[in-house]
């Protein structure tokens, strides 16, 4: 059953092939074998799964049922989820216990799907690999001593170890594609503001961004018509009718205009990247899809500008970590300064301290303009640059990332080199616009990913262009050897 898609469960669940308790304990068999090697989950919720599959399964009978009833999902641990430990992978919250859900953990309980427990990430969302996390790293189930990508590099991992069929993520700056590409699942980023950001533990307002991870664009399709939607406990979210996402799957690609920036594809892209990047596209070509090169020239200028606007946005949200009302407090201050410093010294980690430093630098009386303003500038050049791609073609694509996984450890003494992992990604989040990644190759034994990035609200177009992809092509059903 591991090796089913959520779609090909939905069917076995609705023609009792199998029942919900069934499959929830395959699932949580699998995570108490598999995932000591992996450390793919924070916790794992055993009692609450089969009790919430038992209740899909007579919803099953009763003949209630959604495409999602019964089916077993892993959530990002930076959703609150009520009653349930929610860490944000941080030292910060290892004691927090929520006491309301975010409303994609809601969506999902009201599908009636079956949370198999909160998965392993960067703390607080900060890191391309997945290291940061207070839980130790996330190994990569393709090749154990590579990193499987970040921040939702958990929600990856559990996907292509087959801990279960499917899990959200999170995208600031790539943390939902990164980690899709670099461990061969598909990923969607959709357009900020389609999926309510309420719940979902802040780390830089204006970027962050929940969405869909699976092994097939069809599961992260059924799993938007969950997740999309207004919210009026979000003030960013967008009142906008939400279409069937899997409507127009099947729609073939004659007449679609692929744009092909030529920044994506210069220096700094690994060359067997690029090939299995190319091979891809040129099966676009024989699914009817006309190329077209076009230029996004401030490309370069969104590692800068990402790296003072979401440090700036973290400072902010992070300041309500003090020791004061929930999480971690440091033991016997000497004073309410003590505490605030002790508090957050112990409890958050280098990275995150690094941002918080950048970020209330570049706010700061006299750096303001200099910095925050000006990289709120460029943002709006970037924006623009994808404005006028889309007047003349349908979707971009390029690699997802520089370079397959590397290796655990390689870049953690370099924080600017890990930074450019997410140099293909990081432009999308600053437009606010929504894209994905699908699996499209290897080099060796480590995947690598087909970015491909919508105009505003085009999420079924864009499953639909991925959809008719895996359609022709199997690097979306491989299963590492370790875990098949």
């Amino acid at each position: 059953m591991h090796n089913k898609t959520i779609a090909e469960l939905s069917r076995g669940l609705a023609e009792a092939e199998f029942s919900s308790e069934e499959l929830t304990r395959a699932y949580l068999d699998r995570i108490e074998k598999f995932d000591g090697q992996v450390n793919s989950y924070i916790t794992v919720t055993a009692d609450e799964a089969l009790a919430a599959a038992k209740a899909a399964d007579a919803q099953i009978k009763a003949g209630k049922a959604g495409p999602l009833t019964g089916i077993p999902i892993a959530q990002k641990d930076i959703f609150c989820t009520n009653g349930v430990k929610t860490t944000c992978g941080s030292k910060m919250l290892d004691n927090f216990i929520s006491p309301y859900d975010a409303t994609v953990i809601s969506n999902f309980k009201q599908a009636g799907a079956v949370m198999l427990g909160k998965t392993n990430m960067d703390e607080f969302a900060m890191g391309s690999s997945n290291e940061t996390s207070f839980y130790g790293p996330v190994k990569n189930p393709w090749d154990l001593d590579a990193v499987p990508g970040g921040s939702s590099g958990g929600s990856a991992a559990v996907v292509a170890a087959r801990l279960a069929p499917a899990s959200t993520g999170t995208d600031t700056g790539g943390s939902i594609r990164q980690p899709a590409a670099l461990c061969g699942i598909t990923g969607l980023k959709p357009t900020y503001g389609r999926v309510s950001r309420y719940g979902m533990i802040a780390f830089a307002s204006s970027l962050d961004q929940a969405g869909p991870m699976a092994r097939t664009a069809e599961d992260c399709a059924l799993m938007m018509n969950v997740m999309a939607g207004f919210d009026d406990k979000d003030s960013t979210c967008i009142d906008k009718p939400v279409p069937d996402y899997t409507a127009i799957l099947n729609e073939p690609l004659a007449g679609l205009k692929i744009g092909l920036p030529k920044e994506y594809f210069a220096e700094g892209l690994d060359n067997d990247v690029a090939t299995a990047v190319q091979t891809a596209i040129d099966e676009y070509k024989k699914l009817g899809a006309e190329i077209v090169e076009i230029s996004l020239p401030n490309t370069g200028l969104s590692v800068p500008a990402y790296y003072v606007v979401a440090p700036a946005e973290c400072s902010s949200n992070l300041s309500r970590f003090d020791g004061v009302r929930f999480g971690y407090r440091c033991e016997n201050p000497k004073d309410l300064e003590d505490l605030y410093k002790r508090s957050r010294g112990e409890g958050f980690g280098p990275e995150v301290k690094r941002r918080i430093m950048i970020g209330a630098y570049a706010l700061s009386a006299g750096y303001y303009d200099a910095y925050y303003l000006k990289a709120q500038k460029v943002r709006q050049l970037i924006s623009q640059d994808f404005k006028d791609a889309f007047k003349d073609v349908d979707v971009i694509m390029g690699p997802t990332s520089p370079t397959v996984a590397f290796n655990l450890g390689e870049k953690t003494d370099d924080p600017v080199t890990m930074y450019l992992s997410d140099a293909y990604t990081i432009a999308t989040n600053l437009a606010g616009l929504p894209g994905m990644s699908v699996p499209c190759g290897f080099v060796g034994r480590r995947p690598v990913g087909l970015q491909i990035i919508g105009n505003y609200f085009d999420e079924a177009r864009l499953l639909n262009v991925a959809h008719q992809f895996q359609q022709a092509t199997d690097w979306h059903t491989r299963t590492p050897a370790a875990f098949a």
